[in-house]
């Protein structure tokens, strides 16, 4: 599910800087990258057995190499995911998401694109 929070798709910010902000906001990037993308996961538990669920926000590298934390990263859209044990993330519009947990995420993503916007407009 697409979490729409204007400003954060298309912000661009430096590697560095958005891993700072990243973290103090719980997003984890950990070994989640390549070159040229990034991905930065917040994991939200369930109750429901085998279920969890994830805030994902993914950028691309538009300059620079992220092994090299010289990159420059374009974001993409957040998404909200739900992992079946052992199968995987869906991400689809046909998932049930509870509407308190889409209001979480929402929330979240908003903090961390203020946080961004704060620090491009030092």
């Amino acid at each position: 599910m697409k979490i729409e929070v204007p400003g954060i798709q298309d912000a661009v910010i430096d590697l560095k800087p958005l891993d700072h902000l990243m973290g103090k906001h719980a997003f984890i990037r950990a070994g989640q990258w390549d070159y040229e993308r990034v991905t930065y996961d917040y994991k939200i538990g369930s109750n429901e057995k085998n279920i969890t669920y994830y805030i994902r926000i993914q950028g691309v590298a538009i300059e620079g190499d992220v092994d090299h934390r010289d990159a420059v990263i374009k974001l993409m859209t957040p998404l909200l995911a739900k992992h079946y044990y052992p199968h995987g993330l869906e991400y689809g519009e046909d998932e049930n998401f509870p509407q308190s947990l889409v209001e979480r995420a929402t929330t979240l993503v908003q903090r961390v694109q203020q946080e961004i916007e704060a620090y491009q407009n030092q």
